[in-house]
């Protein structure tokens, strides 16, 4: 990952230096400076425009250094050093937390590989940019950020369950996030492992930022997404009411997705423990199992199920590193067996509902990594798995706000008919909808 710092404000068109093999092909028409822009920057001063550009490309590999790739790709100690040193200083890159698999692009200016001269280092971004370090006429290395110029598109997937929903999205051509995204919209209607079966069908359409090519740079939002199965029929749109700005998911009568609490606390876990009287693993008696179990690789994090403040989190007994939150309403939500905490969290914290407060593990009374997860009412630990907890915000209760979000809804619904469709499927619609005007 790198560290991107927020530095200036231009957008433009971008080359990507590794096709090019000329000095006139390799500068990009816009760029963003991390410091005031050279007026001769954009003529590539002191190039030659007849001089062979040599370019070599690496990827970084596990336990290998930005420093020994780039010598690596055969840029001198000294060209080496200098020229990460302004990312560095730019604060663009945080040495310590590059991660393998980063791609750095070296180009040499000069006639034979042993005689060239580096003329620009650069890694590449997350969201399909580039983080350059050029030589410039004094031959200092200028730091600076390469910003594809994009626009979104709206993309759409549909299909019928075979297995798991992200096995089959991702067939359909969707992405990792956009299954996320899903999961997080239908975070309080389903149970993932017991409510969705073969057979079952769901519809997705999400944005898409693209490149003047047309060729995808990242994920944007999903403004739509249904499921039609057997135990949930719903779809929401996404709509951000102007009174308050708070940007959520709504059905077609304008109730909003979001409910007090979240049914599963944790995305891609298996429910392993119900809640109910059991035989106990560990002491081998039947005891009542006052929560819910989710077994998940060590490591996966764990939400916040609520609003409200952190009572306790500390090591507890049984419970190995334990987290209890006090919400509104007489309730508390309560995580144990987390193999760490996350950052700030302790007592007194307040927590928005979906921030991460720890990460699964298997301390205390555990045989395996997993989540155990309670809820209690006044005091008394009560089924999450069948509470049926009180929605949000209702958009007819303002009857201007509801005729805003009828406008959006029919906009994305004329999205659906439109959008390409990598199976060429049709349209998924929930059985309350009208289906949306031709």
């Amino acid at each position: 990952m790198l560290g991107i710092a927020a530095v200036g404000t231009s957008l433009g068109v971008f080359h990507s230096l590794g096709q090019s093999r000329t000095a006139e092909a390799q500068i990009p028409a816009t760029v963003q400076l991390a410091m005031p822009l050279a007026s001769t920057l954009l003529t590539a001063d002191g190039f030659d425009p007849e001089t062979e550009v040599i370019t070599r490309d690496g990827t970084l590999q596990p336990r290998e250094t930005l420093i020994e790739l780039v010598t690596e790709l055969g840029v001198g100690g000294s060209d080496a050093s200098r020229s990460l040193q302004a990312i560095y200083d730019a604060e663009l890159v945080d040495p310590r937390r590059v991660r393998p698999g980063l791609n750095v692009t070296a180009q040499f200016r000069g006639d034979t590989p042993d005689t060239a001269e580096l003329v620009s280092l650069s890694l590449s971004r997350d969201n399909g940019g580039q983080i350059l370090s050029k030589r410039m006429s004094d031959g200092e290395f200028m730091p600076m950020v390469l910003q594809p110029h994009t626009q979104p598109v709206e993309r759409r997937v549909a299909g019928t369950i075979d297995g798991s929903i992200y096995q089959t999205a991702l067939s359909q051509g969707a992405h990792d996030q956009q299954v996320v995204d899903f999961a997080k919209i239908f975070g309080y209607d389903l149970d993932f492992q017991r409510d969705v079966q073969p057979g079952d069908e769901f519809e997705i359409v999400y944005e898409e930022m693209v490149d003047e090519r047309g060729n995808r740079v990242s994920s944007g939002n999903v403004l739509y997404a249904a499921f039609n199965g057997r135990r949930v029929d719903k779809s929401y749109y996404r709509f951000t009411p102007e009174d308050d700005g708070a940007t959520d998911y709504f059905n077609f009568d304008g109730e909003s997705a979001t409910k007090f609490l979240m049914k599963t606390p944790i995305n891609g876990a298996r429910l392993s423990s119900n809640f109910g009287y059991r035989r106990h693993p560990i002491s081998g008696y039947n005891k009542l199992h006052k929560g819910t179990d989710f077994a998940a690789p060590t490591g996966t994090p764990i939400y916040a199920a609520g609003h409200g403040t952190i009572e306790r989190a500390n090591r507890y007994g049984g419970y190995g590193n334990y987290i209890r939150i006090k919400h509104a309403n007489g309730f508390q939500t309560a995580y144990a067996h987390m193999s760490r905490f996350a950052s700030g969290m302790r007592a007194g914290t307040r927590v928005q509902q979906g921030d991460v407060i720890g990460y699964v593990g298997s301390t205390g009374a555990s045989t395996g990594p997993h989540l155990h997860y309670e809820v209690l009412r006044n005091g008394s630990h009560i089924n999450a798995m069948t509470l049926d907890m009180p929605t949000g915000r209702k958009l007819a209760d303002s009857p201007a706000m509801f005729e805003e979000f009828v406008a959006r809804r029919d906009e994305i619904d004329q999205m659906r008919q439109t959008a390409p469709t990598p199976n060429g499927g049709g349209v998924l619609m929930a059985s309350h909808e009208a289906p949306p005007a031709p």
